[in-house]
């Protein structure tokens, strides 16, 4: 006699990013990843999702959402090549943030620490915006949407915005 094989449930079927989630997720190396926890809530007002600690009070990972994305972090591990930007002299990556009120915003992020690296303006492409320094050397771009363009609109503004102030 046969014996019968035992039938699985069906699989659920996984979502290939999760919800919540968007396709590109930032992933920041910092130097104290606690302090920095404690100041993105405070500057930006996140919120902790997920902390999960390494051996010797290091944070091994964190996730934190902001307005409806995610930002991963940890503590920098050099012997990973997972360095801050005080560990690599500087960072060349730029976190673009969409809030209602950027000048606001960043007055609430230059109080918990940042300082301003470029002014707030109305900008040529129809969002106002301005940059800032977090206390651990990421750089923060922070921006309001004010006016939709199209396409020819945008080009016809850089173009006049690049005579008026041409790269060095």
């Amino acid at each position: 006699m046969k014996e019968k094989a035992a039938k699985k449930p069906p699989a659920k079927k996984v979502k290939p990013i999760p919800d919540g989630y968007h396709a590109i997720t930032p992933y920041l190396s910092i130097r104290d990843a606690t302090k920095a926890i404690a100041f993105y809530t405070k500057a930006f007002g996140a919120k902790l999702k997920l902390r999960m600690d390494a051996p010797g009070g290091k944070v091994g990972h964190a996730e934190m959402k902001i307005g409806d994305s995610i930002v991963m972090l940890a503590d920098e591990a050099p012997e990973m090549d997972f360095m801050s930007p005080q560990a690599r002299g500087g960072t060349s990556i730029l976190m673009h943030l969409y809030v209602k009120d950027c000048d606001a915003t960043v007055a609430q992020a230059v109080s918990a620490g940042a300082r301003i690296i470029r002014p707030i303006k109305d900008q040529f492409y129809g969002d106002r915006a301005g940059g800032i320094e977090d206390p651990f050397g990421h750089h923060w771009y922070v921006a309001t949407h004010k006016e939709e363009l199209t396409p020819a609109q945008l080009k016809k503004r850089m173009a006049e915005a690049m005579k008026k102030n041409p790269p060095a």
